[in-house]
């Protein structure tokens, strides 16, 4: 696998940018201006092709009217969130639900199952967004990526694992809103990936989980890898060294 050309940079909170083999820029989560744990540098990207939504709040979908404009981007994700989208001016939009595998310029998106809310909030209404979910991302060279979304942990972690088996996964640890570093750990040793990105902890003080505790709960993980990744820190030519060929 010739992974040196893919990029995934942390935004902060739960939104990255990935770096396609082909060059194209897709972001996860886009919620870039009001995101206080964003590098200035991040919130205006001078370009970006996708944005694949886990789910409508506002910390995971606060950019993606903006950017989808601006850049003519293709905003992807559960049915019920694509299509508020386009009603609110978004052209290209691709809707689909769990279980089911779509292809977008040469990457593959399985969205998986979270365990968390979906409300969308439009004005003083809270609108229907359908369910909260996780995507595996698989690049043109074979990289399979695990964004979990906001979610607790779940016992079909373990089949996420053995039907996808991950490279890297993108693991939410921050409590209150999602799981905690305890089922964080469990998580881990579900998927099976031995690359864990934390996520989703210290934006707000709320967010009390951190990667120490999840690497103090995995220690006995033989060959598992923490990255904890500072918001504007990009892995890139790591992964070679970090995922096995």
């Amino acid at each position: 696998m010739n992974l040196g050309s893919i990029e995934i940079t942390f935004c902060g909170h739960a939104t990255f940018a990935l770096k396609t083999e082909a060059g194209k820029q897709w972001m996860i989560d886009p919620w870039l201006e009001q995101n206080p744990a964003c590098p200035t540098r991040l919130k205006n990207p001078q370009k970006v092709d996708t944005l694949l939504i886990t789910h409508p709040h506002f910390d995971h979908i606060g950019d993606a009217l903006r950017l989808a404009n601006k850049h003519d981007a293709t905003a992807i994700g559960i049915y019920e969130t694509v299509a508020w989208l386009q009603k609110k001016g978004v052209k290209k939009i691709v809707g689909f639900n769990k279980g089911g595998t779509i292809e977008h310029e040469g990457i593959k998106v399985t969205m998986t199952h979270a365990v968390h809310s979906c409300g969308i909030a439009d004005g003083d209404d809270i609108l229907y967004g359908g369910e909260a979910a996780g995507y595996v991302v698989t690049f043109e060279n074979g990289l399979r990526l695990y964004h979990a979304g906001d979610t607790a942990v779940f016992s079909d972690m373990k089949l996420i694992g053995e039907l996808y088996h991950p490279d890297v996964v993108c693991l939410p640890i921050g409590d209150h809103y999602t799981m905690d570093p305890a089922q964080g750990a469990l998580a881990v040793r579900m998927l099976g990936s031995k690359v864990v990105i934390p996520m989703h902890y210290g934006t707000f003080p709320a967010l009390s989980g951190t990667p120490e505790r999840l690497r103090a709960l995995t220690q006995d993980i033989a060959g598992l890898q923490i990255i904890d990744l500072k918001p504007g820190e990009t892995l890139a030519r790591e992964l070679e060294r970090l995922v096995p060929a």
